[in-house]
């Protein structure tokens, strides 16, 4: 029996992610502009979250039998009629609908990523990922922020983690931007550095007693 190569068969799950990644994109913006169009963007987002944290995590079967493509979408429709009819708001229960019309209930969890990611950018908030060799106090939190805010306007929201490699000091990232003021960081600078004049001095050294005498 033929098998897939490991790496042929990596970039082709590697593609499928990308390509589920951009069509739930394209439905977390439908439902986003239709939820702002009813001021309700953030009642939506409640209303998903929720979806996850108290239907699915409750009931994890549920999710099992919107996601299967066994199941038909009329058998869906009146499990998505029965559990949110009255209880969701229609923009949200329309979106359910919308996605078992085209056999895309298991886009679910990419699409709440990305609606939280859009809803996130229009409001022009962005996430700043810090690391940190102890935990930030309140008053480094608001200063950082308040840096950062000079060279990203908008809102930063602060994923925050602790690394003890780090020794002191901080590494934050927004986006591709990356500034590192770690102890680590500077160690190691200072140690290429060290290494860059020893090896200068070693050359020096050599190029002064391979020169002829009297030259």
């Amino acid at each position: 029996m033929n098998t897939m190569p490991d790496a042929a068969k990596q970039n082709s799950e590697a593609t499928a992610d990308v390509s589920t990644l951009g069509v739930a994109r394209v439905y977390a913006e439908a439902l986003l502009n239709a939820a702002e169009r009813q001021g309700q963007a953030g009642t939506v987002l409640d209303e998903l979250q929720s979806l996850f944290a108290d239907v699915f995590r409750t009931n994890p079967e549920i999710e099992t039998y919107l996601a299967s493509g066994a199941v038909g979408r009329s058998r869906k429709a009146e499990v998505l009629r029965r559990t949110f009819e009255g209880r969701a708001s229609s923009v949200f229960l329309n979106f359910l609908n919308v996605l078992n019309d085209h056999e895309r209930l298991d886009l679910l969890r990419p699409a709440l990523a990305e609606y939280r990611r859009l809803l996130d950018q229009r409001a022009g908030r962005y996430v700043a990922r810090v690391k940190s060799a102890v935990a930030l106090t309140d008053a480094q939190r608001a200063r950082l922020r308040g840096e950062i805010k000079k060279v990203f306007p908008g809102d930063p929201i602060f994923e925050e983690a602790v690394d003890t490699e780090l020794l002191g000091g901080l590494v934050v990232q927004v986006g591709d931007w990356l500034f590192d003021a770690s102890v680590r960081s500077r160690l190691a600078s200072l140690m290429n550095q060290l290494i860059e004049s020893s090896s200068h001095e070693i050359q020096s050294g050599r190029d002064r007693f391979s020169s002829p005498v009297g030259n």
